[in-house]
């Protein structure tokens, strides 16, 4: 009999032609979903006869309650080696094998400086208005060369947004709770003495810190009224590290310049979301990993775990 295998969250289409799944022959039938499925119920009735399930990213939690309520599933990838939704010991205790695979740190740090200079000179607002009939040049670019970046993170992705702000002339400097002057120096930017010293001196700030409980809610109101209100915010890392309502509140007061965001409380945004319709906010539906590249990593090495697992010994487990 073969095994069915649900992959969610294929938007694009593109899981299937970014892999060759023929290797898994006729052993397993794969079943791409493109519509997102919030609602445990929704997941639960419509996993009901996988054995095998891809998960994109983070955007599907598989709580203790949700694996209960799938007694087929035997294998569940994740693209990526860390996943912070998944409840492991659930997964051990019925019988669920958790794989992972590689990611690349290129695609979101090439997003972030779309972001960060997509901002920078208002290409968005530009654009409409060259193709809409608008007015011919009406906003003046803020300029890079000269101007302090400041990253709240300096691990992988960090380092070579740092990299590429260096190139641009930008004075960069970075701070983390455990950031050294050591690694600062090693990557050529300056350690900032405090978190506050950052974003008060900085033209352009970017978040790259993973989440967990010192760094959620890590940006607040407090944080945002010390910078300049000429000052840019980017986040492609995670929603919750920068209070949302407080960005809402900062972006609609027009307390900083603007903000490039690619990570939101809720993914897919619902139609009403005030993320949608925030003034000074240039935003992205979480493209931060989307890239011809990176997915043929995940898929790849999703086909590559599944044909593992079906031949009695898992590779990349997790966690």
């Amino acid at each position: 009999m073969r095994l069915r295998c649900v992959v969610l969250d294929d938007f694009q289409g593109a899981a299937t032609g970014s892999a060759d799944w023929s290797v898994l022959g006729d052993r397993v039938e794969v079943v791409p979903l493109r519509e997102h499925l919030a609602d445990e119920d929704a997941l639960a009735e419509a996993l009901a006869e996988a054995d095998i399930v891809v998960t994109l990213r983070e955007r599907v939690a598989f709580p203790g309650s949700l694996i209960a309520r799938l007694p087929r599933l035997r294998l569940l990838v994740a693209s990526g080696m860390r996943n912070s939704v998944i409840d492991y010991a659930a997964a051990e205790a019925h019988g669920v094998t958790v794989c992972g695979t590689a990611s690349s740190s290129t695609p979101p740090v090439e997003l972030t400086w779309a972001l960060l200079l997509g901002l920078a000179r208002g290409i968005v607002q530009e654009n409409n208005a060259l193709r809409g009939g608008g007015p011919w040049q009406s906003t003046v670019g803020a300029d890079l060369h000269g101007r302090r970046l400041g990253l709240l993170g300096l691990g992988k992705i960090g380092a070579r947004v740092a990299a590429v702000g260096l190139a641009f002339g930008m004075r960069v400097s970075a701070w983390s709770r455990h950031l050294t002057g050591e690694r600062a120096a090693e990557v050529g930017v300056e350690l900032a003495f405090s978190k506050e010293e950052l974003l008060a001196e900085s033209d352009f700030v970017s978040v790259h810190l993973a989440l967990g409980d010192r760094t959620r809610g890590l940006v607040g109101a407090a944080e945002l009224a010390l910078m300049k209100p000429t000052a840019y915010l980017v986040n492609t890392s995670r929603a919750a590290i920068v209070d949302q309502e407080a960005l809402l509140a900062a972006l609609h007061e027009g307390r900083i310049a603007g903000a490039g965001v690619d990570v939101f409380d809720i993914e897919p945004l619902p139609a009403g979301h005030p993320m949608r319709t925030a003034p000074r906010l240039l935003a992205t539906p979480h493209l931060g990993y989307v890239s011809h590249a990176n997915y043929a990593t995940y898929y790849g090495q999703a086909v590559e775990d599944i044909r593992a697992w079906l031949d009695g010994s898992p590779i990349r487990r997790l966690p």
